[in-house]
């Protein structure tokens, strides 16, 4: 289930009119709005808000033309700009941020997801400077709205509205505050329409910025087409909404439980299977120490405690008796070419995968220490992204780029590639604490080498691949249907 598209679905039925039923007996949104504009008048006239830019007196301004849609005969169209006041924010200086006062800064940061929240990466302003931009202050019921991001992405125009706390909060700058004039605005109602996709796409339509970077003005923001419904019947769509939302609220979590238990549950099968809990035994299978004797005549198994109930026809060795685990080698982007042999970096590992429709290549390499195959394992050995893994399944061969891995089988009659895939798959965790227990991320060939290796009968070795695939994709199913 979307619930992103749900929640604007709502939304979008509350702002056209048809999420609550109207009442003929109420007042008019004309009459309240003629009333506001009154109001704001006579605010302006007291010098206690500016008339913006670009606006005439709000008593001489149609609001009829051209409207985006139809609504309800009781309601009207307006722009922002007749029930609400603009405030812009202070550009605060970051030399003049101390660890704690009584005067807050919000940032772009704190306006996050329309929520607005005040512990992260709080900063704060000595008493003197708060008491000097004291009009920055802003007040229980403000709007905050977010007015920078990247440019394209929506990533911003964020809204919040400020609770009633005891602390000082001052707008910095990129922060937009809106402050209705009037009691006969419900301000939770605003809030919800500022968040509708009309008016998203409406605000977006208007971005500026370079590049990168996307602004949205305060002359833009002011001038959207708002349709107001009368007073009750505003506070009869928030309680819907918040009916509505609250719902969905408990379906996210919900989704995110199952989530979690199906992570779990993958967490559960990769440990059953390793330790041939998984699938059934037959005492006709080859045993697996015949497997590593294939490759090493003279293997003698290893001693392990942690091991000691593995099924009969188990063999306990490390990683490296059956594969070799190679390190790339550190190419100069000057060895980079447009066309040639692909180079595989850490980057093209993704999704369980490699992926070489973005990649650089090389050209002239003689040294087979280096080339990957069809089938290889590839592991991220430092960085961010240290214990990441993918198959590379083209036909086509590859060379190795230093901090990535190579888990290759040295023998495919002893080890079934897709059964070495599982193993590492449940040793993720492990690989994480390790790489992350020093300073910089990162792990070493000879530590995953050494990594104990429960090894089944090869032909247990497929069942047990089986029985995890069929398994995944049920789980997969259902985590595609959320």
């Amino acid at each position: 289930m979307d619930t992103k598209a749900l929640r604007q679905k709502i939304l979008d039925l509350a702002i056209h009119g048809k999420l609550v039923p109207q009442d003929p007996n109420d007042e008019p949104a004309s009459v309240l709005l003629e009333r506001i504009k009154a109001e704001k008048e006579r605010l302006i006239k007291e010098g206690k808000i500016k008339r913006s830019k670009k606006s005439a007196k709000t008593s001489d301004t149609p609001h009829y033309e051209n409207v985006p849609f139809e609504v309800p005969s009781s309601w009207v169209w307006c722009r922002l700009d007749d029930i609400v006041s603009f405030q812009g924010g202070y550009a605060y200086k970051s030399n003049t941020y101390v660890n704690q006062s009584d005067w807050q800064v919000i940032r772009i940061g704190n306006v996050k997801n329309d929520n607005l929240i005040l512990d992260i990466q709080p900063v704060f302003v000595e008493d003197v400077i708060g008491k000097t931009t004291e009009k920055y202050l802003l007040k229980k019921d403000d709007i905050l709205f977010t007015m920078t991001g990247t440019k394209g992405k929506r990533d911003y125009f964020y809204t919040a509205k400020v609770p009633s706390i005891k602390k000082n909060l001052l707008l910095n700058q990129r922060v937009g505050c809106l402050r209705c004039f009037s009691s006969e605005i419900n301000i939770d109602f605003l809030c919800l329409v500022l968040k509708g996709e009309y008016v998203l796409d409406a605000i977006f339509s208007t971005e500026t910025g370079n590049v990168s970077q996307g602004n949205i003005g305060s002359e833009s923001t002011l001038n959207l087409n708002i349709a107001i419904p009368p007073l009750t019947e505003q506070h009869r769509i928030v309680v819907e909404i918040e009916k509505w939302f609250a719902l969905i609220d408990q379906i996210e979590q919900g989704k995110s439980d199952l989530q979690s238990t199906i992570k779990q549950t993958k967490s559960k099968i990769l440990d059953l299977a390793i330790h041939g809990k998984l699938v059934p035994q037959d005492p006709n299978d080859e045993p697996a120490s015949e497997l590593l004797k294939r490759i090493n005549p003279n293997f003698t198994p290893c001693d392990n405690g942690h091991y000691t109930n593995l099924p009969k026809g188990w063999a306990i060795c490390k990683l490296s008796d059956l594969c070799r685990i190679e390190n790339g080698f550190a190419f100069s982007s000057n060895d980079y070419k447009s066309q040639g042999i692909p180079l595989v970096r850490i980057s093209n590992i993704t999704h369980n995968t490699i992926d070489i429709t973005d990649c650089v290549y090389v050209e002239g390499i003689t040294d087979n220490k280096f080339k990957i195959s069809k089938g290889d394992l590839l592991i991220a050995m430092s960085g961010a992204t240290t214990g990441k893994m993918g198959v590379y399944l083209f036909d086509e061969i590859a060379y190795l780029n230093q901090r990535v891995g190579n888990i290759k089988i040295l023998n495919k009659s002893s080890l079934f590639p897709d059964y070495r895939n599982i193993y590492m798959q449940s040793k993720v965790d492990e690989i994480l604490k390790i790489a992350y227990g020093g300073a910089q991320p990162n792990i070493s060939a000879s530590v995953i080498g050494n990594f104990d290796f429960p090894l089944p009968p090869y032909k247990e070795q497929i069942r047990i691949v089986e029985t995890v695939q069929r398994i995944f994709d049920q789980l997969d199913t259902i985590t595609e249907s959320l």
